[in-house]
């Protein structure tokens, strides 16, 4: 099987990369199933209902969120009749939505999705490690799942790299989401789970994590707020990873780092 997972979609900017850009690469490397993290989609927080749907539309099979999963007021309203979107698993028990879930790939294949948010320089929240091993213990790779992905958004790379070698041998990818810089440590563990700290972003990377300029420096020189953040609306990097996967155990056997299009050096599946 061959996955395919982009990292945050970043304002308008990663909105129309990745419409204009991933159905090419769905068709061009023959990907059975797509993952596309969406929270920073709508103006930089948080993903509208409308801009979920714009980001299902191009060929995402499904769409994670995280630390600003609702942050656009509407999405209470729409996330619970959308199995499509996740949350991160570990938020308080009652809030709205599902954490994991599983799909159905383009050729049949069991694909068990799984959304988590890191606690390293982040605000508090549940355990991600128990929540994510309680839900792949009840949907196992190999048995009820032909793949598992886990998209673990955090502000660490260690954690992100802990989660990888806790999981190893039981996801198919274990990948990193929320700081937007896509990091050059992919590799297949000992025991067969892909890894990538980062996936980096869809959006313009002539800018500070995908947001203006200006602000941003003005912060770090001044420490005063002058405004506002807004995202960059500069020609749109594609960022992620592809993973291919063995039939007989769900565990990956070639990975490549995803970068198409605007001003980062440019990297695409070797299959």
């Amino acid at each position: 099987m061959r996955l395919l997972f982009l990292g945050d979609v970043v304002g308008k900017s990663g909105r129309d990369g990745v419409a204009d850009g991933l159905p090419g690469l769905i068709e061009r490397h023959r990907f059975d199933f797509v993952i596309v993290n969406g929270e920073n989609a709508s103006h930089g927080r948080g993903l509208t209902e409308g801009h979920f749907g714009e980001i299902r539309e191009a060929g995402a099979d499904v769409v994670t969120l995280g630390d600003h999963a609702f942050d656009q007021r509407d999405t209470l309203s729409y996330i619970a009749r959308e199995p499509t979107l996740l949350r991160p698993i570990n938020l308080p028990p009652g809030t709205p939505g599902r954490g994991a879930n599983l799909y159905e790939s383009r050729a049949g294949h069991r694909v068990l999705v799984v959304n988590a948010q890191g606690r390293v320089f982040m605000d508090p929240i549940d355990d991600p490690f128990r929540a994510v091993e309680a839900a792949i213990a009840a949907c196992p790779l190999g048995e009820q799942a032909d793949a598992v992905v886990v998209d673990f958004h955090t502000e660490a790379t260690s954690e992100i790299q802990a989660m990888g070698f806790f999981l190893d041998g039981r996801a198919s990818l274990v990948v990193g989401t929320h700081t937007h810089i896509p990091t050059a440590d992919h590799r297949i563990l000992k025991q067969g789970t892909a890894l990538m700290a980062d996936a980096g972003m869809c959006g313009d990377f002539d800018s500070i994590i995908g947001v203006d300029i200006e602000e941003p420096l003005n912060r770090f020189l001044t420490g005063i707020p002058n405004g506002r953040f807004t995202p960059a609306e500069g020609k749109a990097t594609l960022c992620g990873v592809a993973v291919e996967t063995d039939p007989r155990t769900g565990l990956a056997t070639r990975l490549f780092p995803v970068r198409v299009g605007g001003t980062l050096s440019q990297a695409v599946p070797g299959f």
